[in-house]
């Protein structure tokens, strides 16, 4: 779940809410700990139990115009409590609503391996894991075995270095610092180490903020000018 994916969608799609802290990214989890303990709309009521809405399928069938949806920022649609029929229909939905352009985030590169063969992953649907340090690499390894047309990369909460990374088949890299009460400390370090190996590879690369309780008085620039720089070859991409 990444704070910071609503600078790359115009709107969020929650068929799946609830997740189960996972790694260590998950240890602050902005929508576990701050979002859904707030919400008292009935979709909530289970609070951060894996929960999936079959009432909300069709959002984006019901949306005619093309749209660039976040995918479950309140949830994990690879989570193991998400019956595999349910993660089909979810599917089923972004595969026909080809006007549309859907972006899906995942730590749990275990089911997203598990499942690969027996998911269709048609040209609209961006899927994306968390690396939020070296320990975790290996998912870039992962999400390159995925039979996707676009593949990106999430370095947020980013809580250590992450080292030299094979960008081979990535289009586009995020990375951030975590940020609230209790935020873990980021070294621009490290943030320049994989900005600078999205330069040699040509990878697409989007610098969102600093650690801090409120990064936002810290700015985006990194070493004089700001990073964000965008998949502009999608036309419905465009509204980035």
């Amino acid at each position: 779940m990444g704070k910071g994916l609503h600078q790359i969608s115009d709107a969020k799609w929650n068929p799946v809410t609830g997740c189960t802290k996972y790694s260590d990214g998950c240890k602050n989890c902005y929508a576990l700990d701050r979002l859904i303990p707030l919400m008292k709309i009935q979709k909530y009521r289970n609070g951060g139990k894996v929960t999936c809405h079959e009432d909300l399928l069709d959002v984006p069938r019901r949306r005619k115009s093309p749209t660039v949806f976040f995918v479950n920022n309140m949830g994990d649609p690879f989570h193991p409590d998400v019956p595999f029929e349910f993660l089909q229909r979810i599917f089923r939905v972004m595969n026909q609503c080809t006007r549309h352009t859907f972006f899906l985030l995942t730590k749990r590169t275990e089911r997203l391996l598990e499942t690969a063969t027996q998911l269709v992953y048609s040209n609209n649907i961006w899927v994306g894991v968390t690396v939020e340090s070296g320990k975790y690499i290996t998912r870039i390894n992962d999400l390159r075995t995925i039979p996707a047309h676009h593949r990106w990369l999430m370095f947020e909460p980013l809580i250590g270095r992450v080292g030299k990374m094979d960008l081979t088949g990535i289009e586009y890299v995020m990375c951030g610092g975590e940020s609230g009460l209790g935020f873990r400390p980021m070294s621009t370090d490290w943030v320049r180490e994989i900005r600078d190996q999205c330069v040699v590879a040509k990878v697409r690369f989007n610098f969102m903020q600093y650690a801090a309780v409120d990064p936002r008085p810290l700015g985006r620039e990194l070493d004089g000018r700001k990073w964000k720089e965008l998949p502009d070859d999608d036309p419905q991409l465009s509204l980035f």
